[in-house]
């Protein structure tokens, strides 16, 4: 059996033999171009700065009940992100949303299925959720008049 033997050279670490190292990256801007080319957003739609109130439920059994009333800081065509005080949220969580929402029993409330896809940790004990739509539950709002079905 041959063995080959491979020599390691060590030279000390020195500003000027990282310099080419450094400038053979790049600049920022060609760095950050680079990664948005390899990792695209995943976003579908554009966001929208909207401040409309908004209820949130869990939707699965294994999570406490509870009914947060946040107010949205923007959303899409499919995803809404707000800020509250509770700690209840995680990511994976599947949450009924009601979006705009007015009242319990106003008829225009549309009901999605949704699930939280980031939950950000702010100051003053605040945390910012960010929740994908999933589906509509009941599109009735939005729906033309005679497409509406009504007991006879």
């Amino acid at each position: 059996m041959h063995r080959s033997h491979y020599r390691i050279q060590r030279s000390p670490l020195t500003r000027a033999g990282v310099a080419p190292m450094i400038e053979g990256i790049g600049s920022p801007n060609k760095i950050m171009a680079e990664t948005a080319e390899q990792f695209p957003n995943k976003r579908s739609s554009r966001r929208a700065k909207i401040a409309k109130p908004l209820r949130v439920r869990p939707s699965e059994p294994r999570d406490d009940h509870f009914e947060d009333l946040p107010v949205s800081v923007n959303a899409s065509k499919d995803g809404i992100y707000f800020v509250t005080r509770r700690e209840n949220y995680y990511k994976g969580m599947r949450v009924f949303v009601t979006f705009p929402f007015s009242s319990a029993h106003d008829p225009m409330n549309c009901e999605y299925v949704a699930e939280v896809v980031r939950v950000e940790t702010l100051p003053n004990g605040r945390f910012g959720v960010a929740l994908h739509l999933v589906m509509t539950v009941n599109y009735t709002a939005g729906a033309p008049p005679s497409t509406i079905s009504r007991p006879k």
